[in-house]
C-alpha cells in the first residue's frame, strides 16, 4: 500500500468518525429540543472549525474533508440555532 492510498484511507475514516459523531447530537437536540448541557463559546469554536475546513478541502479540492466538514456545519448550525431559541426566546415566557 502506498502513501497516498493510506492518507486517503485515514481521511475517509476520519470523515466518518467525524459525521458519526456530530450527527447523533444534532439529531438528539432536534428531537428534545433541550440544549441547557452545551457550550455556546465551544460550539462556536467547532463550527467555526469546520467552515474553515470546508475552505481548507475546497483549496486542497479534497472531498473527504469537504462533505464532512459540511455535514458537521450544518449540525452545528441546526444546534446553534437552536440553542440561541432556548436561551433567548423560551426564557422570556
Amino acid at each position: 500500500m502506498d502513501n497516498n492510498t493510506l492518507v486517503t484511507i485515514i481521511g475517509y475514516a476520519a470523515s466518518i468518525c467525524m459525521v458519526l459523531g456530530y450527527t447523533p447530537q444534532a439529531f438528539a437536540t432536534i428531537r428534545t429540543r433541550r440544549t441547557d448541557d452545551i457550550a455556546m463559546p465551544t460550539f462556536i469554536m467547532l463550527g467555526l472549525g469546520s467552515v474553515l475546513f470546508v475552505a481548507q478541502g475546497i483549496f486542497l479540492d479534497n472531498i473527504p474533508i469537504i462533505i464532512t466538514n459540511v455535514v458537521a456545519t450544518v449540525c452545528s448550525v441546526i444546534i446553534f440555532g437552536i440553542k440561541i431559541y432556548n436561551d433567548h426566546f423560551k426564557k422570556k415566557k
